[in-house]
């Protein structure tokens, strides 16, 4: 066992524990442990985020292991106070360690929003081996195009929601409660459509560490101020030569427009657009976003793909 894993909890079909990494310490699950098929790694989004409203993905371990773990600041992981941990070399590397750790020697990776952005950055800067496919859901590769896309939204909302949204965004007052209300109008249309919210995404957001969505993102999902303010990674996306699957929902906040664009910019890969569906569409349409999921998987181990 490395000296690096800590394993708080067995059974045959489950195993927690927590990862020494770079700041602190990280939990993991793993849900299914045959060890013949090759596991899903699941990155959450954010950031700032948590695996709690990945959870419904633990019904792909009926097929593979999935392994979930919780970023560093974020969930049951340690949550350090040094914002210097807060980069996306950092995270990267994190990344790195927890798959080293549990010695993923082959491995698929599934990265939600901010997630994916983590699951391109690794491809791209450490070029690992062993790395089957990537599916990228709501991805997060361009963040002018992201925060364009955010403002044509706005302007489709009432006009006294765009005034409240547009006025708060120019003084900076972010905490009114008039500002709130409008930015959770924002989210039913392009986070989740669901009514009510599934319970797994409400703890995802009353668990959010704010510290680290502000310092690396901004304010609000439109107000770009952190540290991801100038990432843009669609002009390397061709490096990437194993399958892609892109996913994301109609009313996206990764528009199918823009998903489209990064699939157009990578060679080879698959899109798959869910209707009626927003930034959560695996929480929206939860049978046909595994469905999707495990086609594309099952292709790629039998070499279709």
């Amino acid at each position: 066992m490395s000296k690096n894993l800590e394993i708080i909890k067995s059974t045959d079909n489950m195993e927690q524990g927590y990862i020494t990494v770079s700041g602190g310490k990280v939990w993991y699950k793993i849900v299914g442990k045959n060890e013949q098929d090759t596991p899903l790694l699941i990155l959450h989004g954010g950031p700032g985020a948590s695996h709690t409203y990945l959870e419904p993905l633990e019904e792909l371990a009926k097929k593979r292991p999935v392994i979930f773990y919780d970023q560093l600041g974020c969930g049951n992981s340690d949550r350090p106070d040094d914002t210097s941990l807060w980069t996306i070399d950092r995270f990267v590397d994190e990344l790195h360690r927890v798959r080293n750790t549990l010695g993923l020697k082959k491995v698929y990776i599934l990265g939600q929003s901010w997630g994916s952005s983590l699951a391109v950055e690794y491809m791209l800067t450490k070029q690992p081996e062993g790395v089957k496919s990537l599916i990228l859901s709501g991805p997060l590769l361009s963040t002018s195009r992201w925060v364009k896309d955010q403002k044509s939204y706005i302007e489709e909302l009432p006009q006294e929601t765009r005034e409240i949204i547009h006025q708060s965004e120019q003084s900076g007052n972010y905490d009114s409660a008039k500002y709130q209300e409008a930015m959770m109008h924002f989210y039913k249309l392009h986070v989740c459509r669901l009514d009510p919210w599934p319970d797994c995404l409400n703890k995802a957001f009353s668990n959010l560490n704010m510290d680290l969505y502000l310092h690396m993102w901004g304010p609000s999902e439109f107000s770009v101020s952190g540290t991801l303010r100038n990432y843009e990674r669609v002009s390397s996306l061709d490096i990437i030569d194993i399958p892609v699957l892109f996913t994301c929902g109609e009313h996206d906040e990764a528009t199918p427009s823009t998903t489209r664009y990064y699939n157009k910019n990578l060679p080879g890969s698959q899109i798959h657009i869910l209707e009626d569906a927003s930034h959560e569409h695996h929480l929206e349409k939860t049978e046909e976003y595994l469905s999707v999921v495990n086609k594309f998987l099952e292709e790629v181990e039998n070499g279709k793909n």
